[in-house]
């Protein structure tokens, strides 16, 4: 079943943590794999940097089930500064998750509200000022 979600990683000095997640690896219950988007790419230069902070992976398929414990479990070398953005096909807007306390939660974004939907790992975030932007 094609699902598509957009997960994106931002953390800083999480070089070594997350290099494994950019190649394939058969014992992983997903395969697709994450890219590294260092300061090379914004100054236009193609060089890499030494020093990245984001990594970005969009799955095609409803596989994905185990990143978000996996990335709950990795050694972060800073893990107060660990952000991780979910956008599900269906929702209005990514979510966000972070370290508190050694667990990855999801962090209550304003005007917004998750539902449970069996197609989706995380269910559908929806924003709810969606249909009173018209009445302003």
């Amino acid at each position: 079943m094609s699902r598509y979600t957009e997960v994106i990683v931002l953390a800083r000095r999480a070089e070594e943590v997350m290099e494994p997640l950019t190649r394939p690896d058969e014992g992983r219950d997903w395969h697709q794999c994450f890219t590294r988007v260092d300061d090379g790419m914004f100054e236009g230069s193609r060089m890499p940097s030494d020093e990245c902070y984001t990594w970005v992976v969009q799955f095609i398929r409803h596989n994905w089930h185990g990143l978000l414990n996996h990335l709950e479990s990795v050694a972060w070398p800073d893990p107060h500064s660990v952000q991780v953005l979910v956008r599900d096909e269906d929702d209005d807007c990514f979510g966000l998750w972070m370290i508190y306390d050694g667990k990855l939660v999801e962090v209550s974004l304003p005007r917004t509200e998750r539902e449970p939907f069996s197609a989706s790992v995380t269910g559908v975030l929806s924003r709810t000022d969606r249909h009173a932007e018209g009445t302003r």
